[in-house]
């Protein structure tokens, strides 16, 4: 935060305006709490900037100091500045209404219910005594309910509903927790469930299938401990093997089915309430997260979440000593986006849910469950939604408007305005008609609300994404940024780092700039220009696109470059086309790729973890879980002319002694081991001690925890994605900081030039 003024006389009129999170957080009402403390006149209101403030009175520098001080829980400050003004002799003080203009300040992100809210929802003597919507200005939806800003209620859903006398008494009340609360309802004027909440629990404990609508979309509800129940929705959400999350009633109740230390557990507990991945005790049904050592976890966010949880302990129906543990997963049928339309969602979750569970609030915009993970003792998210955004980036200094709209699977978008970066909410995969339209629809909702015209649009160098296409069509200048150098910029965005940077890309594909498949690189970053300064060893990747659902054809290709292409049969005969891959493997024109991906999937595949996968990283993942402590193979790797071989590696692992749990170690701390080396090697060559770490692979806690403190064992500096997932969904970030580096360092003659 800073502040800038000259020294304050008390007794001056003061104009105070303060930037950053400060709408839609009770900020306001705080403000007039502090000025009528402090006896000043004046007042407080919302404008495009933030919140402007004017008081008089004896005690202004008092105010000024306290400001900061004591602010919401929610509030985020960026800037104070403070100048005097002419004295009006003011009597009062009051909030007006929002000034209008153009907007730079931002909404924060949906909180979970807090303790008084709480407490109210479970007290009898509370007018919003089991209301399922109870919010104050400490909690709540914000960004999902906000249409544009300022963050007014009639820019919001709750425009809708007209507050009864209660709640309008409420909101006028200084004193009160709910004054100038925008989201404020109750039982009287507020927006309503169309089941009760005992129908609700009485399917869950039925073992039925509920889908109820959440802050960010529906969401759909089963027994965990049921494992009839959590097989019968993974065939109606044809979802085979991908992992469910699940939501427990209570922090207590965590260490019953994971393990969890104190940085788990407080991202638990945080206001923004997302699945955190934690070691399983494996005590729920075994379908929950099929061959993973980690499970993913919630608490309740939203007052309908703590009633379910409330009416499923209160009908004892479950066995003594073990609390209610519930699947929660996004009601979004074969891979499409979140449903938020009621009548869509009555329509598409027929015949998936026995119990559809609608209210009449609309969702603004969907967002979905946050994903995070603890690695070496900081938070890693893995998917940036609900709870996070749209917190901005900060970037090292003021850019030009861009609009990043990322690749193709994982997908978020990302505008730049001033210092700071706005990525969006996960939309996934664009492969679907409903997903592009997603992606288009947040590219509109978060342009507007930031009131920003880009003047450029950065893409993916790869020609044939849909979000190439949708750049293309545009009217707007373009520029292509290649796949991994994106990777790399998005953590020198985050970390604020402008100086030449070594950077170790870790992914599963990626367009290169000779058009090749790319996906395991080492990089030489400077200002927005890189340097290709290694790679992985080609693989062969026998039947293209396919072999990264297949598994077992790159371990094919290994075998084959191992000259033991006769164990395929052996290995793989159970595969229909075991046979017709050998003769494949022995033409020219193979394609081939860098990707460290593929070779997880390899080591899966050969170890008899993994042949074929049903989700992305599959393969990987159940490697992963196989890892208790790593092991190295020394001269388990080569390294020539910057190209990263791992053949002696595959050598050993190919071995008939070697089995699933010794492998996966070995095979772990081997790969961690060269990469560090690998690294240190280029950074003697060329002097740069400072290595972002990137891309997909590097959401394996095992090889992040390994290379980053490898190299700071070296006297490197590693650089992880903290603010951004290192997957493709931090993928627009990059684009959006290389795009606007270069249009930054364009001559004046040139700016705005295609």
């Amino acid at each position: 935060m800073s502040q800038s003024g000259k020294a304050i006389h008390d007794g001056a009129r003061l104009r105070v305006r303060v930037s950053g999170a400060v709408q839609g957080v009770g900020f306001r009402p705080y403000v007039y709490g502090l000025a009528t403390r402090y006896r000043l006149a004046g007042f407080v209101a919302n404008d495009p900037d933030g919140v402007i403030i004017e008081v008089e009175g004896d005690r202004t520098s008092d105010f000024v100091t306290a400001l900061p001080l004591e602010k919401p829980p929610l509030a985020r400050i960026d800037h104070i500045s403070v100048e005097e003004i002419g004295a009006l002799a003011a009597k009062d003080f009051s909030i007006r209404a929002s000034e209008q203009g153009k907007i730079s300040t931002r909404i924060v992100a949906d909180a979970a219910t807090c303790q008084q809210c709480l407490d109210e929802l479970f007290d009898q003597n509370s007018r919003y005594y089991l209301y399922p919507f109870i919010n104050c200005t400490h909690c709540g939806p914000r960004y999902t309910i906000v249409e544009r800003l300022p963050y007014d209620r009639r820019n919001t859903a709750m425009k809708a509903f007209t507050m009864c006398k209660s709640c309008a008494a409420e909101y006028a009340d200084p004193a009160s927790r709910r004054f100038h609360a925008e989201a404020i309802a109750c039982p009287t004027c507020g927006p309503r469930l169309s089941h009760g909440i005992d129908d609700i629990a009485a399917g869950i404990s039925g073992g039925q299938i509920v889908a109820i609508k959440g802050l960010g979309g529906y969401q759909l509800l089963c027994n965990a401990r049921d494992h009839d129940a959590v097989q019968r929705l993974r065939r109606k959400k044809q979802r085979d093997q991908k992992p469910f999350a699940v939501m427990v009633g209570s922090v207590e109740q965590v260490s019953e089915i994971a393990e969890a230390n104190a940085a788990e557990l407080a991202l638990l507990e945080s206001t923004a309430r997302p699945i955190v991945l934690l070691n399983s005790r494996n005590n729920l049904a075994p379908s929950i997260a099929p061959g993973l050592s980690r499970i993913g976890i919630m608490l309740p966010v939203a007052p309908l979440h703590h009633l379910v949880f409330h009416a499923l302990r209160s009908t004892g129906a479950l066995p003594d000593g073990e609390g209610p543990v519930i699947v929660a997963t996004s009601a979004n049928p074969s891979g499409e986006p979140l449903l938020i339309d009621n009548a869509q969602a009555v329509r598409r979750l027929f015949g998936i849910a026995n119990l559809i569970v609608t209210h009449d609030r609309n969702i603004m915009t969907r967002a979905d469950d946050s994903v995070v993970s603890v690695v070496a003792g900081r938070r890693q998210l893995i998917r940036r939604a609900r709870g996070y955004v749209p917190e901005p980036i900060r970037l090292a200094r003021a850019v030009p408007p861009v609009l990043a709209v990322g690749g193709a699977l994982k997908s978020t978008i990302t505008i730049t305005r001033g210092n700071e970066a706005f990525v969006s909410q996960h939309i996934g995969d664009l492969d679907t008609v409903e997903g592009i339209r997603f992606f288009e629809e947040t590219i509109r909702h978060l342009t507007s609300m930031l009131d920003v015209e880009p003047v450029v649009i950065a893409h993916d160098l790869h020609p044939n994404m849909a979000s190439t296409r949708f750049a293309d069509a545009s009217r707007r200048e373009r520029i292509a940024v290649q796949h991994h150098h994106a990777h790399a910029a998005a953590v020198m965005a985050e970390h604020g780092v402008e100086r030449p940077t070594l950077a170790l890309v870790l992914d599963g594909y990626g367009y290169g700039s000779d058009g090749g498949n790319w996906g395991g690189e080492l990089l030489l970053c400077e200002h927005a220009a890189f340097q290709r300064i290694g790679h992985l060893a080609p693989l062969q990747m026998p039947g293209g696109d396919r072999a990264a659902r297949e598994p077992w054809r790159i371990a094919s290709g290994i075998l084959q470059s191992l000259g033991r292409g006769d164990e395929i049969r052996q290995r793989f005969g159970t595969q229909p086309q075991a046979e017709r891959l050998l003769a494949l493997l022995d033409q020219p024109h193979v394609p081939t790729t860098t990707s460290a991906g593929r070779r997880f999937d390899a080591a899966a595949a050969l170890l008899g973890v993994a042949t074929l996968q049903s989700y992305e990283g599959e393969a990987a993942m159940k490697l992963e879980a196989r890892v208790r402590r790593t092991a190295v193979l020394e001269d388990g790797w080569l390294i020539d002319g910057g190209v990263l071989s791992f053949r002696p590696l595959f050598e050993r692992l190919v071995a008939d002694e070697v089995g699933a749990t010794a492998g996966a170690e070995l095979f772990h701390g081997t790969f961690s081991a060269a990469c560090v080396d690998w690294i240190v090697r280029a950074a003697r060559a060329t002097g740069i001690t400072a290595v972002g770490l990137s891309g997909g692979c590097f959401l394996n806690a095992v090889l992040a925890h390994e290379i980053q403190r490898g190299c700071i064992a070296a006297g490197l500096t590693p650089l992880l994605p903290r603010q951004v997932p290192a997957n493709d969904g931090g993928l627009s970030l990059g684009q959006a900081w290389i795009a606007a580096l270069q249009v930054a360092e364009r001559p004046a003659d040139l700016e705005g030039t295609a």
